[in-house]
């Protein structure tokens, strides 16, 4: 009777991952590449256009539509009963990184200088103090009282 038992979850298990094999093994991947590149791609070639090569690096303005060709490629998998995410997809994220995000910071934002409310007092306030030491000095320095 145990080895009944110990044989039944071995089964199952062989189960499952055969039919995870054949379901993987069953996606044809030009199909799928063929599909996310005339459906999603093509979207997000004509959105990236729209904003603007200036504007590639501001995540505010590509967010959307990036996350539509995030959703598109997961979809088109699971029409397709295939897994997502899979190395096509990873492939082709890599693709379009290389091509509209490659002169971006990593943060995702684009670089540019600081408001001037907050850039002006880092440049005044350093002055500032560097004015007030030296006058101090200066006063310091002409007063003899107390100086042996």
């Amino acid at each position: 009777m145990a080895l009944e038992s110990a044989t039944v979850p071995r089964h199952f298990l062989w189960f499952v991952l055969g039919y995870h094999l054949i379901v993987v093994a069953a996606c044809n991947e030009p199909i799928y590449v063929q599909l996310i590149e005339e459906f999603c791609l093509s979207k997000f070639k004509f959105d990236m256009e729209g904003i603007g090569q200036k504007l590639w690096c501001d995540w505010k303005e590509t967010v959307d539509s990036y996350g539509e060709l995030t959703n598109c490629t997961l979809l088109i998998a699971e029409k397709l009963e295939w897994y997502w995410p899979n190395q096509v997809v990873d492939e082709f994220f890599v693709a379009i990184h290389k091509h509209y995000f490659k002169n971006c910071a990593l943060t995702g934002r684009s670089l540019r200088d600081p408001p001037y409310n907050i850039l002006c007092p880092f440049i005044v306030i350093p002055i500032l103090v560097t004015l007030l030491m030296t006058a101090l000095v200066v006063w310091r320095s002409k007063r003899n009282e107390g100086i042996v």
